[in-house]
C-alpha cells in the first residue's frame, strides 16, 4: 500500500515528490511516456530562478529528479494504464501491476498539438517532428530551408534554435504579429535566418510519394493564394493538449481537457490532487508548475494526517 502516487515527472511531479520524501511519505513516481516531461526538449531555460546563464531543460530535470530521489523518492519508469478512483484505497494498473495507494497526485502534464493533416501524420518522423531540440541536428536538416508553425514562444524558440543547422528557417504564423513574449518575438524576427510568414497556415505535406519532406503547401488566410516553400523538415509548435484522457468521466475537466482544481490542489476526488500543465492553460511555466506541485505535496501530506496516518 503506497501513501503516494504520482503521476509526471516533471517540474510538478518532481518538486511533489520532493515535498513528500521530505515528509517521510516515500512516494512512489511514474515517468509515464515522456520522464522528464517536456521541458526536457527545452535547449536553454532561462526564466528559472537560480540560474544565472540559464540551464539545459533536460539538466533542470535530472537534478530534480536527483533531488526527490535523496530524500527517499522512488523513481519507476512506467505508464498508468487505468484507474479505479471510487473509493479508497485508490487502484492503479501500472504496466499491467496493481498498485494501491491512499493519495494520488496527477502530474501528467500535456502533450504537443498537431496540425492535423493527414500527410503530416504520413510523414511523422521523416521530417515532420515537434521538437527542434530532439531533432534538428539530424543530417537531413542540415543546411536545408526548414519551417516552423506557431507563434508563441515556444516556435520562436523552435525557429531561434534551428539558426544553428537551417539555411533558412521559415516562420509560419496564422496572424500578423507573433503571439510569444515581447523578447523572444524581438529576437526572433531579428535574426537574418528566420523568413516570417504572416496570416498563413500549412495545408499539406509534401512528398508522402517520397516518404520524406521536401516542402509544404502554404494558404494565406486574408488573400486564400496558396505556394509551395521548398524544405526538408516541418516543425509543428502550436501548443499543448492536457494528458488527462484517462480521467475523463472521473476526474472534472474543462472544455480543453485541463483538470480543474477545487480547493488548493484538490479535485472533485478526496485524496486525489493536481498539479503542473495538466491543470493549467493560462500560465504553462517551469516555475508555477512547481509551485502547484509544492502545493499538491503539501495538500496531500494534511489530508493523510487528518486521518491520522
Amino acid at each position: 500500500m503506497e501513501k503516494v502516487v504520482i503521476m509526471g515527472t516533471g517540474c510538478a511531479g518532481l518538486t511533489a515528490a520532493l515535498y513528500t520524501a521530505r515528509a517521510n511519505l516515500n512516494p512512489l513516481v511514474l515517468t509515464g511516456i515522456m520522464p522528464g516531461g517536456l521541458l526536457t526538449t527545452t535547449s536553454i531555460v532561462e526564466h528559472y530562478p537560480g540560474f544565472r546563464e540559464g540551464i539545459d531543460g533536460y539538466e533542470l530535470m535530472v537534478r530534480m529528479q536527483k533531488q526527490a530521489e535523496r530524500f527517499g523518492a522512488r523513481v519507476q519508469h512506467a505508464c498508468v494504464e487505468a484507474v479505479e478512483l471510487k473509493k479508497r484505497p485508490f487502484v492503479l494498473t501500472v504496466d499491467g501491476e496493481r498498485v494501491e495507494t491512499e493519495t494520488l497526485i496527477i502530474a501528467s502534464g500535456a502533450s504537443h498539438r498537431h496540425l492535423g493533416l493527414e500527410s503530416e501524420h504520413k510523414l511523422e518522423k521523416k521530417g515532420v517532428t515537434y521538437c527542434a531540440t530532439c531533432d534538428g541536428a539530424l543530417p537531413m536538416f542540415r543546411n536545408q530551408p526548414l519551417v516552423v508553425v506557431g507563434g508563441g514562444d515556444s516556435a520562436c524558440e523552435e525557429a531561434t534554435y534551428l539558426t544553428r543547422f537551417a539555411s533558412t528557417v521559415y516562420l509560419v504564423h496564422r496572424r500578423d504579429t507573433l503571439r510569444a513574449s515581447k523578447v523572444m518575438a524581438a529576437r526572433t524576427l531579428m535574426h537574418k535566418q528566420i523568413k516570417p510568414i504572416w496570416d498563413s497556415v500549412v495545408t499539406e505535406v509534401l512528398d508522402v510519394a517520397q516518404d520524406k519532406v521536401t516542402a509544404v503547401r502554404i494558404k494565406n488566410l486574408k488573400t486564400g493564394a496558396q505556394t509551395v516553400l521548398d524544405a526538408a523538415g516541418l516543425f509543428v509548435a502550436i501548443g499543448h493538449i492536457p494528458n488527462t484522457q484517462l480521467f475523463k468521466g472521473v476526474i472534472d475537466r474543462d472544455q480543453g481537457g485541463y483538470i480543474i482544481p477545487r480547493k488548493g490542489a484538490a479535485t472533485n476526488i478526496p485524496g486525489v490532487f493536481v498539479a503542473g500543465d495538466c491543470a493549467d492553460s493560462v500560465y504553462r511555466q517551469a516555475v508555477t508548475a512547481a509551485g502547484m506541485g509544492c502545493a499538491a505535496a503539501i495538500d496531500a501530506e494534511r489530508y493523510l494526517a487528518a486521518l491520522n496516518e
